[in-house]
């Protein structure tokens, strides 16, 4: 038994060991000024100064701007519509609410590129100019299976009574919607709206086949730009050191908040 505890604890630290060393090379390696990855020629933060200066390249604040403000709006409609979306489904009978959750399902199995080609061809079809309207329309209909996916256990939870209860005292179903559902709902509203803003900014292949032609580059398109010309710009070091830190911060503090209510 201590033999395989120790092989069973060996083994974890090297899966964590490969999983978190390109990781904290990449941290490392943003506070020196050399473009080539794993060359140090000395500690500087004049990667993290080009970054928020400006001074970072052609076009990475202009893609780090669109990542945000896709990723920002997607989420917030793909939050509302996977909310009311999730709550319609929930009030149908057994049969028609599991054929939808199967629906809903499929574009979350799908590869991403699926998603995106599909897109493109609805768009050349409907003769709409791709840009910046059809990246986010189409992070939408990315992410909100995943927000109805977030919301779902919430109304499974939450007890029926308490909606027909507000109804029954007078409230009209939309005062009831915000005092009572939306309340009991939002934790789940929130995974939700935190998911789909890491599936915006992480997303490749959709927004690649829904951009067009008009120039507009967000973090994954402008990565893969920048590799098919022969390297990376630096300034991506510090910018997935920042990325990785503010993760990391969001889960220790959901960590100890969970830990906070389990001990309550």
């Amino acid at each position: 038994m201590k033999t395989k505890h120790i092989i069973a604890k060996t083994y974890l630290w090297i899966l964590i060991a490969v999983l978190y060393t390109p990781i904290v090379m990449i941290i490392v390696f943003s506070f020196t000024k050399s473009k080539v990855l794993g060359n140090w020629t000395g500690f500087s933060i004049d990667l993290y100064k080009n970054l928020f200066s400006g001074n970072s390249g052609i076009g990475l604040n202009s893609a780090i701007i669109n990542t945000i403000i896709i990723a920002l709006i997607a989420a917030f409609f793909a939050t509302l519509l996977g909310t009311l979306a999730a709550i319609g489904i929930y009030n149908m009978r057994q049969r028609e609410r599991n054929i939808l959750l199967f629906t809903n399902n499929i574009p979350m199995i799908n590869p991403d590129i699926i998603t995106g080609v599909s897109l493109f061809f609805l768009f050349v079809a409907l003769g709409v100019t791709q840009g910046m309207a059809t990246i986010i329309i189409a992070h939408i209909v990315f992410c909100t299976p995943y927000v109805v996916l977030s919301v779902m256990p919430r109304l499974t939870k939450m007890n029926p009574n308490i909606y027909e209860a507000a109804l029954d005292l007078g409230a009209t179903p939309f005062q009831a919607l915000r005092k009572v559902l939306i309340p009991e709902l939002l934790p789940g509203m929130i995974s939700g709206f935190i998911l789909s803003i890491t599936l915006s900014i992480d997303d490749f292949g959709v927004t690649y086949f829904t951009k067009g032609s008009g120039g507009i580059e967000t973090l994954s398109t402008f990565i893969y730009a920048d590799a098919r010309r022969g390297g990376l710009t630096p300034e991506l070091r510090p910018l997935f050191s920042l990325i990785f830190l503010v993760i990391l911060i969001m889960l220790v503090i959901i960590n100890i908040r969970a830990s906070k209510k389990t001990n309550k």
